[in-house]
């Protein structure tokens, strides 16, 4: 169909703390912390890889809701494949022929965007309700900004 292909994938959450290996202690006498160390958290990566070009895009973030993954992803899909153009009922042969290939289609509704990417997204957790992946869904079909 000649879409671009996005994968996106959050990684972590990795400790903020230094990991064991060569540090400036001197040899025998490891690195302590006082007894009062707060450890610092844990951060977390998200990554939207783009197969065609080998280009990694990459934002650090402390948490991974959908409020910070969304505008995220939306943003670097704008620069990578431009901004979305208004739904119409024009668009929908692409989206049909799109979905014969899935094992599960989706009602889609009259009116829809440019079929412009195939977005891959991290499955984020094994087992989602049913209301969760309708948003996804949705959202990444452009119908709804809320999800």
């Amino acid at each position: 169909m000649g879409l671009t292909v996005l994968c996106e994938d959050e990684a972590g959450p990795f400790q903020t703390v230094p990991y064991p290996g060569q540090s400036w202690q001197p040899e025998g006498e490891p690195a302590r912390v006082p007894h009062e160390y707060i450890r610092d958290g844990t951060a977390k990566l998200l990554t939207l890889f783009h197969p065609a070009t080998g280009h990694v895009r990459v934002r650090g973030t402390q948490t991974c809701p959908n409020a910070v993954l969304h505008p995220w992803v939306e943003q670097q899909i704008a620069e990578v494949v431009g901004l979305p153009e208004a739904a119409s009922a024009a668009h929908r042969p692409a989206w049909e022929r799109w979905q014969a290939g899935l094992t599960h289609p989706f009602t889609l509704p009259a009116e829809v965007p440019p079929l412009r990417a195939l977005l891959v997204l991290d499955s984020r957790r094994p087992a989602q309700p049913t209301s969760r992946v309708t948003r996804r869904r949705r959202w990444c079909c452009g119908w709804s900004r809320t999800g």
